[in-house]
């Protein structure tokens, strides 16, 4: 049984959040809290597996609650979030800080897709919970991994591109790998990573304070370039065409079409199999279900180089294990020795 402490001054979503939860035998909602000195205070005397944690409260927001939490009592937590920029930028602190995901803040307004909503959300309360909080080790800066001399140059380059795909716990991964690669990492890097549409800039604004390569949300027709981290915008698929040898550029599709995420890791990995063919490497991070296996096949099946994250790094072990599992993987390590492996690829 996964025990669940849910914190929102909102009565409206602690009755919408309980109600949704508790339709699955597996999970308890052992208590609710109306502020962040309540969560506080109920996070040590009930000891929840996890916890759903508001951020606008009165007495104590869910930042400053987040802090003490992580720093008394360590526990995964899913930030209830509003789907604005402003709601993203405080969402990445948050996930900053240690919380392992987020789930939208106005159910109400998400009816249509509520079924969808309620799925991931249960699923990612038992996965999460029953995992607990992932295991990272202090790993070596940016300044210490260095591109292997002989790959500088281009006729001696193993890979061309790489293309990574995430989900659940996905911002916080990327960010532990996307900080180490040196500036003058001489490929292209394309990322799908399941996130709203207006959560991807800020996302990518962030990565690129934060790092020595180049980052930002890629744009719909622009050339792809060597030592630029391109992050697939939320609002729709990402994908690439090569118009000749020396020319990629990027497509954005806003229609759903059949994926059940968008933007899609499959469709992004095999728009970059099509163009680049056995010069691709894969990588597939923490997140729920199997995105990025069809597209992982497609690598191997090409003659390209994959990675899958392990499992004792993964927030959630879903879409690594399902490569895993389908003996796609070439190297499977932990988050930290991800921007590594990367480097010793090119």
């Amino acid at each position: 049984m996964v025990k669940v402490l849910i914190v929102d001054d909102s009565a409206f979503m602690r009755n919408a959040l309980t109600s949704m939860i508790s339709a699955d035998p597996e999970i308890q909602v052992i208590g609710v809290a109306r502020d962040g000195i309540e969560a506080v205070e109920k996070v040590s005397q009930l000891k929840p597996d996890i916890v759903t944690l508001d951020v606008e409260m009165p007495r104590m927001n869910g930042i400053e609650a987040l802090r003490q939490i992580m720093h008394n009592n360590p526990v995964p937590v899913l930030m209830v979030s509003s789907l604005t920029t402003e709601g993203a930028k405080v969402t990445l602190e948050a996930l900053d800080i240690g919380a392992v995901d987020f789930i939208p803040k106005n159910l109400s307004d998400l009816s249509i897709n509520i079924v969808k909503i309620k799925e991931d959300l249960i699923e990612k309360i038992k996965k999460i919970g029953r995992k607990g909080l992932p295991v990272f080790r202090k790993t070596p800066s940016a300044k210490s991994l260095q591109i292997p001399k002989a790959s500088i140059d281009a006729a001696h380059r193993r890979v061309h591109i790489v293309a990574i795909g995430s989900s659940t716990g996905g911002p916080k991964a990327l960010q532990n790998i996307i900080t180490k690669l040196p500036k003058d990492f001489p490929v292209p890097i394309l990322i799908a990573q399941h996130m709203p549409p207006n959560f991807t800039g800020p996302f990518a604004e962030r990565l690129n304070q934060l790092s020595s390569i180049t980052v930002k949300e890629a744009e719909n027709g622009e050339t792809v370039k060597k030592g630029v981290v391109y992050i697939a915008p939320g609002k729709g698929h990402m994908r690439i065409v090569r118009k000749k040898i020396t020319e990629t550029t990027i497509s954005i599709s806003e229609s759903r079409e059949n994926y059940i995420y968008r933007p899609s890791v499959d469709a992004l990995i095999l728009s970059i199999v099509e163009n680049f063919s056995g010069h691709v490497l894969g990588v597939i991070l923490t997140g729920l279900g199997n995105d990025g296996l069809t597209g992982m096949k497609e690598i191997k099946n090409n003659g390209g180089r994959t990675i899958a994250e392990s499992e004792n790094s993964c927030v959630v072990y879903g879409m690594p294990k399902a490569v895993v599992d389908a003996g796609l993987a070439d190297k499977i390590v932990s988050v930290e020795e991800v921007a590594g492996e990367i480097i010793n690829s090119v």
